[in-house]
């Protein structure tokens, strides 16, 4: 008897956070028409020429530093990966709200760094954690704290005034402060506050970058590890020369992508925002359901009227179908760092069009009316 297959449906992707925003067409042709006879190794620091354009940008947003105080990397994850190396011993500890990008728990076990969460609560919108609660997880042992502003996975905006807070604990501990800053543009209310804006704190805080997400060119791995921490620097030099030189050809599309029009964000920003707007207002509609209203980011965070996300997650794949699709969510269990918190929870990246997030959000209110505790 011939294997009965299994019947394929359309799958709509909100589990991760690739845009579907088109990469500026001017960006890539920077790259097509680059002129030169031998693709070299760059500075290990980067391009020159990159880092003095890149000076520019973040003069743009009110951020002062000089060519020599980056360091670009492949990717913001070589930037975590390097500040987690250069700044921590193994058994040393880092602070990180929960819930929050996996993939520091990766780099903290590559660099043998303990990460120890505090948890931030979907009842208030993921804000910050009180003072309290990073004063209670400070041990001798802790030497950073990390955020991510705006967000990965609760698209939370950091205000000014959590920022100040993240300032005083630095200054009285003598900590670093990591600030992953990928989604700096995409924000949509308020203002927002770099922790390179903090004053007083130049050799406590460190930037990490990329141009994943700002320019939708998630596969150019550039990124940037910036700070005026002198000392600092000098040791991450080291580690950027054991790796030999970041990726040329994408270099040349980062450096092209300063001279984008000072505009070019509105269009992009007023679309996700656009899609913001309709996978809360469908999800908190939903019974059972609730969303706090993300500031920043393309990501949102829902609570479900379910017994295990994991379970849900799987189940909406290998047996539900509405309208012959179904919809790809990650389950939260995997941004916490705590045992047993997630598991009502859902990350949804809202990297579709708005016609197919509708879509996804059609699959899911039907499936939440069919699913069964298992």
């Amino acid at each position: 008897m011939p294997k009965r297959q299994k019947k394929r449906y359309q799958s709509l992707p909100l589990n991760i956070g690739q845009p579907d925003i088109e990469t500026p067409p001017s960006i890539l042709d920077a790259v097509k028409h680059s002129d030169f006879k031998v693709l070299e190794y760059s500075h290990s620091a980067g391009n020159e020429s990159y880092r003095k354009k890149l000076v520019e940008y973040y003069r743009k947003v009110g951020i002062d530093v000089t060519p020599e105080q980056i360091i670009v990397t492949t990717g913001g994850s070589e930037a975590i990966l390097f500040g987690f190396m250069a700044c921590m011993d193994a058994g040393d500890e880092v602070i990180i709200p929960e819930p929050f990008y996996a993939n520091y728990n990766g780099f903290a076990v590559e660099a043998g760094v303990i990460v120890k969460p505090i948890t931030s609560s979907i009842e208030n919108g993921f804000a910050l954690p009180p003072i309290s609660a990073f004063e209670e997880a400070i041990t001798p042992k802790t030497k950073a704290i990390v955020i991510c502003n705006p967000n990965n996975p609760t698209g939370y905006l950091y205000s000014k005034e959590e920022m100040e807070v993240l300032k005083q604990v630095i200054v009285k501990h003598n900590l670093y402060l990591f600030a992953d800053e990928a989604y700096r543009e995409f924000f949509y209310e308020g203002t927002f506050t770099s922790a390179m804006h903090l004053k007083g704190v130049d050799d406590h805080v460190v930037l990490m970058d990329t141009i994943s997400k700002r320019y939708s060119a998630c596969g150019g791995r550039i990124g940037a590890f910036v700070t005026k921490n002198t000392a600092l620097l000098n040791s991450v030099m080291k580690f950027a020369q054991a790796r030999l030189s970041p990726p040329s050809f994408a270099q040349i599309l980062g450096e092209a992508a300063i001279d984008l029009p000072d505009n070019y964000f509105d269009t992009t920003k007023a679309e996700y925002k656009l899609r913001r707007d309709i996978i809360v207002q469908r999800l908190n509609a939903m019974p059972g359901v609730f969303c706090p209203n993300p500031g920043g980011a393309f990501y949102a965070i829902a609570k479900l009227p379910i017994d295990d996300s994991d379970k849900f997650c799987q189940w909406l794949l290998e047996e539900f179908s509405y309208n012959n699709a179904t919809v790809m969510l990650a389950p939260a269990t995997g941004f916490y760092s705590t045992p047993g918190l997630g598991k009502q929870e859902v990350r949804l990246a809202y990297v579709l069009n708005a016609t197919a997030i509708h879509a996804a959000m059609d699959c899911l209110e039907k499936a939440l009316q069919q699913y069964h505790f298992k």
